[in-house]
């Protein structure tokens, strides 16, 4: 698919994403999340990609969902509006799984604001690195709706389920400092190194079995909802995948012949 509203670039085993609409702070519009999820899918399927990163161009990460597009909404036959809105929070859900879901390290390279959909869209990622100009608001409260992109899941799971209500009910902005002592942010960089940093820390977490790690972040995605036998459980059947995988082989066969190939 050729890309219009975002660029694609593969190096050293490692998709990067970057959302282009800069004149728009990269808001996210219905043609643009389109073109997300095709290159979400293409990341997924790609085995020869072994990891994610997700940036914004211009001064911004995403500044959330395209004004225009609610105006376009509000303007649709009054009996159309609620099927309208609930097909595009299908899509909205699809997009956001897939990139939670994605069976490969994901990291959010937050080079300016992120805002409503796009500070949720940095949340679904593993992983959150900052610049000095990360910024972080849930402002879906001045607009009279509620997080729609999984932030009243992923935000509590960061942050704690008082200060998630706090900057929810709230909708006031989180400067890069405070995103980095909270823990929306795992890490901070400068603007200079963000990418570079962003590459380093994805190439070092997906040096290991592709498979072991899907399977490990699928049971790890639903360790809070789960109990200890099911996470026992849905871990001995991964465990008996991995049993059967060629990396699991390799490693076991250079270990043994004092050799540490990389897998």
């Amino acid at each position: 698919m050729e890309y219009k509203l975002l660029t694609m670039q593969v190096q050293a085993a490692i998709a990067t994403i970057t959302f282009n609409r800069p004149e728009k702070r990269n808001a996210m519009s219905d043609d643009m999340r389109t073109e997300f999820i095709h290159a979400l899918e293409h990341v997924t399927a790609d085995k020869g990609i072994r990891a994610l990163i997700i940036t914004g161009a211009g001064k911004g990460f995403c500044a959330g969902g395209d004004v225009a597009g609610m105006q376009r909404r509000m303007s649709a036959p009054t009996g159309e509006i609620g099927f309208n809105g609930w097909h595009r929070q299908q899509r909205v859900h699809h997009t956001q799984s897939l990139l939670h879901d994605m069976p490969k390290p994901t990291i959010a390279a937050v080079n300016g604001a992120a805002s409503g959909l796009g500070a949720d869209t940095a949340l679904a990622c593993d992983f959150i690195i900052g610049s000095e100009y990360a910024n972080f608001t849930w402002s879906y409260i001045n607009r009279g709706i509620i997080p729609d992109g999984g932030g009243m899941y992923f935000l509590p799971r960061r942050v704690s389920l008082s200060i998630a209500k706090q900057l929810i009910f709230s909708g006031r902005k989180v400067d890069a400092q405070e995103a980095l002592s909270l823990g929306i942010m795992d890490r901070m960089t400068t603007s200079t190194n963000l990418l570079t940093d962003a590459q380093s820390w994805a190439e070092e977490l997906s040096q290991g079995s592709g498979t072991a790690l899907a399977l490990s972040k699928s049971i790890l995605n639903q360790t809070y909802e789960s109990s200890a036998h099911q996470v026992f459980a849905q871990g001995s059947q991964a465990q008996g995948i991995c049993y059967t995988s060629t990396e699991h082989r390799t490693a076991v066969l250079a270990f043994l012949a004092k050799n540490n190939p990389k897998i």
